[in-house]
């Protein structure tokens, strides 16, 4: 089983996505602007880590209801945001995560958080970052049909239309950007591509470089 601290994957931004088929069956997320975190749950006790390794747990009182509710033991790859009017806000986010206690839970109330995931790391006691992505997806998309996944966990939007990718990026989105993973499998302890990301890791070691568009 996995335990924290995890080392997320490094992105190395691009401003142009790749030429469509390369390097390999890509598959287009949106990268949000937001904190990229690491969800620990157990036993339906939330753990929520930063891509520092910090303990954001206490900041956001309305995403432990949430992981409550889910049932079964899972780490999760993902972004915390949080919305205002629709749109994405970095600076209430950046708010949100100076606030405990009394004023974290008004501020849950005011302005939730939500987690948008796009990886999932172990799952039925299994640790799958060994796994091609395909299986993980799949498997993260299957928590989400179940119900086992929802309100304050949201998953990525995802495309194959590479034209989709491009309105991503443009500027009427907000801060949204787009990237891509690859396909194909992975060997052991490699997670190969993200939106707004590439690269590898297992939570042990140094995190190879990717890229990504913005």
């Amino acid at each position: 089983m996995l335990d924290p601290p995890i080392l997320p994957m490094a992105a190395e931004a691009r401003a142009t996505l790749p030429p469509a088929g390369e390097p390999g069956s890509l598959v287009w997320q949106q990268k949000l602007d937001g904190y990229r975190v690491v969800v620990f749950v157990r036993a339906g006790r939330l753990y929520l880590q930063s891509r520092t390794g910090a303990d954001l747990t206490g900041h956001f009182p309305e995403l432990q209801e949430a992981a409550a509710a889910v049932g079964e033991d899972l780490v999760l790859d993902g972004e915390l945001v949080v919305l205002r009017d629709g749109r994405l806000d970095f600076a209430a986010l950046q708010q949100r995560a100076r606030l405990t206690g009394y004023r974290a839970r008004s501020a849950g109330r005011s302005s939730p958080a939500h987690v948008v995931l796009f990886d999932v790391l172990e799952a039925d006691g299994r640790e799958l970052l060994g796994r091609p992505y395909r299986e993980r997806w799949d498997r993260l998309e299957r928590l989400f049909a179940a119900g086992t996944l929802a309100g304050r966990w949201v998953l990525v939007g995802s495309t194959l239309d590479r034209g989709q990718a491009l309105e991503w990026m443009d500027p009427a989105w907000g801060r949204v950007g787009s990237g891509s993973r690859g396909l194909w499998p992975s060997p052991p302890g490699r997670r190969t591509g993200r939106a707004g990301g590439a690269g590898s890791r297992s939570g042990r070691g140094r995190p190879r470089r990717g890229w990504s568009g913005r």
